[in-house]
């Protein structure tokens, strides 16, 4: 997998955005990547699809780590997505 559980700088994230669609990236600060989402400054996709919601993040060992986990990401259907979502979902967000 590439991305391990240990403290890193770089997460794979999915954001839940305001239309229902979800949206994987990467970042080295979840905070601020977070926060550029909902001004629209972040990415073109979320930009009118605010605001956003985090309901994923995994942290990476490497930026090469990340893209590479945003890549498997990416490459799953949608119900396997929410599946993943689910599985790492802590119950006050269940």
């Amino acid at each position: 997998m590439g991305c391990s559980l240990k403290k890193s700088e770089w997460f794979c994230y999915i954001l839940h955005c305001a239309d229902d669609t979800l949206y994987c990236g990467i970042t080295n600060d979840l905070e601020k990547r977070l926060a550029a989402h909902n001004a629209g400054t972040a990415s073109k996709y979320t930009r009118s699809r605010v605001p956003v919601e985090l309901v994923f993040a995994e942290p990476c060992t490497d930026r090469s780590a990340a893209s590479k986990r945003e890549m498997e990401i990416k490459a799953l259907k949608r119900d396997d997505k929410l599946a993943l979502i689910r599985l790492t979902a802590t119950p006050e967000n269940r």
